[in-house]
């Protein structure tokens, strides 16, 4: 059933084109998404998609985003320029992104660490203070490009209601079914990711997948 899912929602939605990255306009930095853009990510674009796995932490994309272009325009979106900014500077340049506080010393804490693993693995991640699995995997998936699939809430609900798990089910348990049936490449779990979100966001059931799928 999941890889008919995958397929279904494809067929509904489209290519997602995520992780979006910020790109200048007239009114500022905006986040612009790439369909079809799967090659390697520069180094920039990669601390730029971690940073955003960070920021969009317990909190809608829309206010990540609006910190993330603060920290564009003030020129301290590098690990070099995070590690030496202030304290309260940091924060308060990502303050629309709630939790600022916390979220600066995790800022701090990832950019020394990816100085020191420029290429992590997910065990490393796991390890940095502030990073859970959701976070390290979406870091790993969009930044890195390493095929591993990003569980989250909608994730959590869609295969709830489609009877694929139950409930109460478990991160590394959804994960660990997906990849064992889908056995993909990176394009297709950033896909999947991307639609399962796009999906959840637009649909509520009884809607096209559901039917079908049901």
């Amino acid at each position: 059933m999941i890889k008919q899912l995958y397929m279904e929602l494809l067929d509904l939605h489209g290519p997602q084109g995520w992780w979006p990255l910020l790109r200048k306009g007239r009114d500022g930095y905006r986040s612009e998404y790439f369909p079809g853009d799967f090659g390697k990510r520069s180094e920039r674009e990669r601390f730029e998609i971690c940073a955003g796995a960070i920021l969009t932490q317990n909190t809608s994309w829309m206010q990540a985003e609006k910190a993330l272009a603060a920290l564009k325009e003030k020129g301290i979106l590098s690990p070099e320029k995070i590690i030496s900014a202030r304290a309260g500077s940091l924060s308060g340049a990502i303050r629309a992104a709630g939790y600022f506080n916390q979220k600066a010393r995790k800022l701090k804490e990832f950019a020394r660490f990816v100085q020191a693993a420029p290429m992590p693995t997910r065990e490393q991640l796991l390890s940095v203070w502030g990073i859970g699995n959701e976070t390290a995997d979406s870091m790993l998936l969009y930044a890195y490009r390493v095929p591993t699939f990003v569980v989250d809430k909608y994730t959590q609900r869609l295969f709830a209601e489609l009877g694929i798990t139950a409930p109460e089910e478990g991160y590394s348990r959804i994960k660990l079914l997906v990849e064992k049936e889908m056995q993909a490449d990176h394009k297709a779990y950033n896909e999947f990711h991307a639609l399962i979100v796009r999906h959840q966001k637009q649909c509520r059931p009884p809607c096209q997948v559901m039917a079908k799928l049901k």
